[in-house]
């Protein structure tokens, strides 16, 4: 997703929108679940440098024995509309073009078929009827198109995972910290558009990890991955990778009643991809360069995935709470606990920090026109 055009000339009436809700997602960082403990943060082992200039927008990627996969954002290049097949140094081996147009390509998830999924569910108007899968048989030299309907209304998504029997689950990137999982409530069919259903919620942990995006960076899902042998999973988001363990195939219960455990991915500049290494020791990453200084390549990243928790969890990068004796006695009276103190003050600030940017943002647009 590309973050620049938010306040551009000509679109106030879009980006008031989009600082309302900016506004209205500060107000649940009030109340966000507390960390789960994090590695300690440090940035990814480079691996590969990608220096095709058609990869600038690098929105999805997953990783194979012969190298990697990789889709572009939508972009309105036609050159970069394909589906880039790399080899282990991140050069382009091959392409594979769409049969029409995709809207908004923002993800990929392979099945364990070899089946290579580009989730086209990029919505950042939240104004599409339907949203779409393109699915990749091995060796196919065009993808089918599946288009989908959410039940309720549209959201802009960017992550997607392939469950065992191969069935899309789209995650939306949210705002607030909490994101919806969606399914198709039946079997995909080409030329029809099959209805979705809302499957359950994510809530975030909260973290302090440094991204260009700051707090916002944290509370959004912007990839997510499955491990190779089916027992993990990951989401990410501008700042961390939260893996979840997923017993007997079930993603959704992984993801909504699961704990994850939490690696940081410190400032990447743009980052929206995340797949496991094909030995699934190893998260990869890459981010966009579209908006990096000029010579910037995409480079992906290596991070260790974590494994099971330890008896003794590792160091965390989140702020602890006070303690208990910290809270007011006003607060204690009231029965609020500190670390509910120290949410609802975040949140205050949250929410301050945002009116002074809205002003400002607002403040420079009317003085463009």
């Amino acid at each position: 997703m590309r973050v620049r055009g938010w306040v551009a000339p000509g679109r106030h009436v879009r980006a008031a929108a989009r600082l309302v809700a900016l506004l209205a997602g500060a107000a649940s960082l009030a109340v966000v679940v507390p960390a789960a403990p994090a590695a300690a943060a440090r940035a990814g082992d480079p691996v590969c440098e990608i220096r095709d200039e058609r990869l600038n927008e690098i929105s999805g990627m997953v990783a194979t024995e012969d190298g990697y996969v990789v889709v572009n954002d939508g972009a309105d290049d036609e050159a970069r509309r394909r589906i880039f097949f790399l080899d282990k140094r991140c050069a382009v081996a091959r392409t594979v073009s769409y049969p029409t147009r995709p809207r908004d390509t923002e993800d990929l998830a392979v099945g364990r078929d070899g089946v290579v999924w580009v989730a086209d569910i990029g919505d950042n108007d939240r104004d599409r009827e339907t949203i779409a899968v393109w699915r990749l048989a091995p060796d196919a030299d065009r993808p089918v198109l599946y288009r989908m309907r959410y039940p309720d209304n549209a959201h802009d998504a960017e992550a997607l995972l392939i469950d065992a029997s191969g069935r899309p689950l789209v995650i939306t990137k949210g705002g607030s910290g909490t994101v919806v999982l969606y399914a198709p409530s039946t079997a995909l069919k080409p030329g029809a558009t099959t209805p979705l259903a809302s499957v359950g919620k994510v809530v975030l942990p909260s973290t302090t990890t440094s991204n260009p995006f700051s707090f916002l960076g944290r509370s959004v899902v912007t990839g997510a991955a499955s491990a190779p042998d089916g027992r993990r999973v990951v989401l990410r988001s501008y700042a961390d990778a939260f893996e979840y363990d997923v017993s007997g195939g079930d993603l959704v219960a992984a993801l909504t009643a699961g704990t994850p455990r939490i690696t940081p991915l410190p400032d990447e500049p743009q980052g929206e991809s995340i797949t496991y290494s094909p030995d699934g020791r190893s998260l990869l990453t890459v981010s966009e360069s579209a908006d990096q200084p000029a010579g910037s390549r995409p480079t992906i990243l290596r991070y260790p995935a974590t494994a099971a928790p330890a008896d003794h969890p590792a160091e965390s990068t989140t702020a602890a709470p006070p303690s208990a004796a910290a809270a007011s006695p006003a607060a204690q009276a009231a029965g609020i606990g500190a670390g509910q103190v120290w949410s609802l003050a975040a949140g205050a600030g949250t929410l301050l920090a945002l009116l002074a940017v809205a002003g400002l943002l607002w403040r420079r647009h009317t003085d463009r026109r």
